[in-house]
């Protein structure tokens, strides 16, 4: 029989991995960003793992107030940990829930959590509702807010032969003159993994429009 769902349980075994020797070279990684923990990815995941396996989730209705709690901590252990916490409730999350997905990416954002929300997590809900998941791609397409852009673009990213060409086309030429690195940089991937799937639309959009070197470089990363 599993344990009760407590969050300060996990905290407290987060807190006996923590390895002062690790932290510095890690936060100089992740460009001094957040603080960190030192704790490695694989020491961080078994932790996990073994939580996960010894305990009970939180229910829908507590489900978003617990990933708040542990995503506002400094330590960047921790936003991990929240999302890896809505991850494995990814079935249950639908398009009302993107505007707390959004909260997500907008706070504390830099590539290594967005990145880890934007394919998988919103990738998996807009999956379930094509037409208003969409929308609000769009929406977030349009958005001042540059991981709110990059979300977007990548939100596809594995989709495979379930991609919206159009979409992709759509959104990729809204930024396709950005001078921002993770813009760019997200482009160049999102074509790149297509182009596993379709290398003749990959090669042909990169022929038809103008991108910059270092989108057009990623995208023909892989095709002879």
């Amino acid at each position: 029989m599993k344990k009760p769902w407590n969050r300060h349980t996990y905290i407290h075994l987060f807190e006996r991995l923590r390895n002062e020797e690790m932290a510095p070279p890690m936060e100089a990684y992740m460009k001094h960003q957040f603080p960190f923990l030192g704790i490695k990815s694989p020491a961080r995941n078994e932790a996990l793992k073994l939580f996960f396996a010894e305990h009970d989730m939180p229910g829908k209705d507590q489900l978003f107030d617990e990933v708040w709690e542990i995503y506002k901590f400094p330590e960047r252990e921790y936003q991990y940990v929240a999302i890896a916490l809505l991850s494995k409730e990814i079935k249950e999350l639908t398009i009302e829930d993107l505007s707390f997905i959004e909260k997500l990416i907008t706070e504390k954002s830099w590539w290594d959590s967005v990145d880890s929300i934007a394919p998988t997590i919103v990738g998996s809900i807009i999956r379930k509702d094509r037409i208003e998941g969409e929308k609000v791609m769009r929406t977030w397409s349009d958005s001042e807010n540059m991981w709110l852009n990059r979300s977007a673009i990548l939100h596809q990213l594995k989709y495979k032969n379930e991609t919206n060409e159009n979409l992709l086309e759509e959104i990729i030429l809204n930024h396709a003159k950005s001078n921002e690195f993770f813009i760019q940089k997200a482009i160049g991937w999102v074509l790149r993994e297509y182009a596993k799937t379709n290398p003749a639309f990959v090669q042909q959009f990169v022929k038809k429009y103008e991108l910059k070197p270092l989108s057009k470089r990623e995208a023909l990363k892989h095709i002879k």
